[in-house]
């Protein structure tokens, strides 16, 4: 279905209005290909990769004290006019205190390219936490944040489309929710049904959002997560790993939802080969090594210019 169908089909479902395009972002990995540490020459390597392939200067992480994230990239990020939405990980006692730790040191120190903070990453999806819950951990970590940094959280769509994430909705101590949505763990088939149940799936959770809050002017709302993998990867049903199906999958989907105006963090800036082998819900086996939007190696894939 072409990108322009699509966009007039979901218009209809209280789709919100934006001016302006959306901005995107990439996820980005704290390792190396060999699976070492990334210091911060190697991030700068990656900003100056990604601005040329993209033009984005915004990336996102998930456990800020990882082979210290936050001490390495933001050094990295001010050298390279880029801003980072560190991570803490709050489903261990240990790893919430670690990546506290680490953004209060260093967020204070480089405020300027701290775009954000999430706390918790598909922690609701997993059950972990209860809304309720995680947001007792935002209201903590937002204590000793510097007051123009944003925080909130990151979850699968359908967690803030059925209320699982009312609580931080409707806080008022939110200020940013990034909500991830794959249309292949769906098993949708690029140009049958991917790109719209991608648009669907975050219409879902954008109208919940946007019902509750009243308005976008307070939350600001983020695709956390999307993507494709690329040769080398695993299928996932009709879903098929493969590079020209991720590019097309680039320019109908993550091109498709910018032009609607809503922000996109695309999964993920660089294949990561030191990734371990892993079986998914459905006892099949899942590959990680083979979804960046450009190869361990930096050299591109396929265009992410939209």
């Amino acid at each position: 279905m072409r990108t322009t169908a699509i966009l007039a089909t979901l218009a209809v479902a209280a789709a919100p209005t934006f001016a302006q395009k959306g901005n995107l972002g990439f996820a980005l990995g704290t390792k190396k290909a060999d699976g070492t540490c990334k210091y911060t020459q190697d991030y700068e390597d990656d900003f100056s990769a990604i601005r040329s392939a993209s033009g984005s200067t915004l990336v996102r992480g998930y456990a800020a004290s990882d082979c210290n994230c936050a001490q390495q990239i933001l050094p990295a990020a001010k050298n390279k006019g880029f801003k980072v939405i560190l991570g803490i990980w709050p489903d261990t006692d240990a790893s919430y205190a670690a990546d506290k730790a680490a953004i209060q040191t260093y967020a204070n120190q480089y405020a300027d390219q701290v775009y954000a903070v999430t706390v918790g990453s598909e922690t609701l999806y997993r059950g972990n936490f209860t809304g309720e819950q995680l947001l007792e951990k935002i209201n903590d970590v937002k204590s000793i944040l510097p007051s123009s940094v944003k925080i909130g959280t990151a979850d699968s769509w359908n967690k803030y489309a059925d209320g699982t994430a009312d609580a931080l909705i409707k806080s008022g101590n939110v200020d940013i929710l990034l909500a991830n949505a794959f249309s292949y763990w769906q098993g949708k088939e690029v140009g049958a049904g991917a790109t719209y149940t991608y648009f669907d799936d975050v219409q879902q959770a954008l109208g919940h959002v946007q019902s509750l809050s009243g308005s976008m002017d307070r939350i600001e709302f983020w695709n956390g997560e999307t993507g494709w993998p690329t040769d080398g990867g695993t299928n996932y049903g009709p879903a098929t790993a493969s590079t020209s199906l991720a590019s097309e999958f680039y320019t109908q989907a993550v091109c498709g939802m910018l032009d609607w105006g809503v922000n996109v963090f695309f999964f993920e800036a660089f294949d990561e080969p030191w990734k371990p082998s892993s079986v998914g819900d459905n006892g099949n086996a899942e590959d990680e090594t083979h979804w960046g939007a450009m190869k361990a190696d930096r050299s591109s894939k396929y265009s992410l210019k939209c």
